[in-house]
């Protein structure tokens, strides 16, 4: 496990198992601490979150107790939702223009997709995850928060090129920058950017990864900070600029196949119409 997945409280890459449905026995034994989260609510939260703070603190609440007794949040994590995790995401939304469309990649427990949301009603999120157990609580968490701006998605990112298209991919505590970028990468619109959550490790992540970013269509990339004026400890955040070719060649290659297929289906369907009279029946 990556030290990001340690410090998360989330399950690294290599948890990543579409078998691995259930939580474990130690994870349904687990009992959270007790914490008042609107009292330790940090005043920064109505400040990001405006007139969705009580959306944000219901979140928060879903944290401490179902995603942790569903093995998705460690129990140690909960004193410190807000700071670590909540708003540590939230303020990724410094860095999205008005009107993007973003995926969250490996969401797990909707970190940092649904802060984001929460925090910009005008962004259009998808949340991707290959876990069962892990998208039914992220639809449990949207349809209570009524986040019609957030969709859940269950799948691999390596199966939705050609099918997902978007602005900006994000994640965080999923994998390491080289690996996350060959997720990613793909899923982009061309001059679309990924934005990798990390924390000390980021300049030697990035500086490892430099060469196998520009295979997959990288034109620009550096490490920045959101939240400075905000949040105690300001996130660090992995900007990963795109030129017109996102993924590289083999991405553009399957996005091209992919549309061609929907291409020659749609054919087929228009084809099938033209051929049948009213009520259906084909025509002579």
């Amino acid at each position: 496990m990556d030290t990001d997945n340690a410090a998360a409280g989330r399950p690294g890459a290599a948890d990543a198992n579409p078998a691995a449905e259930e939580p474990t026995a130690q994870e349904r034994d687990v009992v959270a601490p007790e914490v008042d989260v609107r009292a330790e609510a940090p005043a920064a939260a109505r400040e990001v979150f405006g007139d969705r703070f009580e959306a944000a603190v219901r979140y928060t609440e879903l944290l401490a107790t179902a995603g942790v007794s569903r093995g998705l949040i460690g129990p140690r994590e909960v004193p410190r939702l807000w700071d670590r995790h909540v708003l540590n995401c939230a303020v990724l939304a410094e860095l999205l223009p008005s009107g993007t469309t973003l995926c969250d990649v490996g969401s797990g427990a909707g970190l940092p997709g649904i802060p984001v949301a929460l925090a910009r009603p005008d962004v259009s999120v998808t949340l991707l995850e290959p876990l069962l157990r892990r998208t039914t609580f992220l639809e449990e968490v949207v349809r209570e928060l009524g986040l019609e701006n957030v969709t859940v998605l269950r799948g691999r990112a390596e199966e939705m090129v050609g099918k997902l298209a978007v602005d900006v991919v994000t994640a965080r505590a999923v994998a390491p920058l080289d690996r996350l970028a060959g997720w990613g990468m793909p899923l982009l619109r061309p001059h679309g950017q990924m934005l990798a959550l990390k924390g000390d490790s980021a300049e030697q992540e990035l500086a490892d990864s430099r060469a196998g970013l520009a295979k997959l269509g990288a034109v620009e990339s550096s490490v920045i900070s959101v939240g400075e004026g905000t949040l105690e400890t300001s996130t660090r955040v992995i900007q990963v600029k795109a030129g017109e070719s996102p993924g590289g060649v083999k991405a553009a290659t399957r996005r091209a196949k992919a549309a061609r297929a929907g291409r020659a289906a749609g054919a087929r369907v228009t084809g099938g119409d033209r051929g049948r009279g009213r009520g259906g029946r084909r025509t002579r």
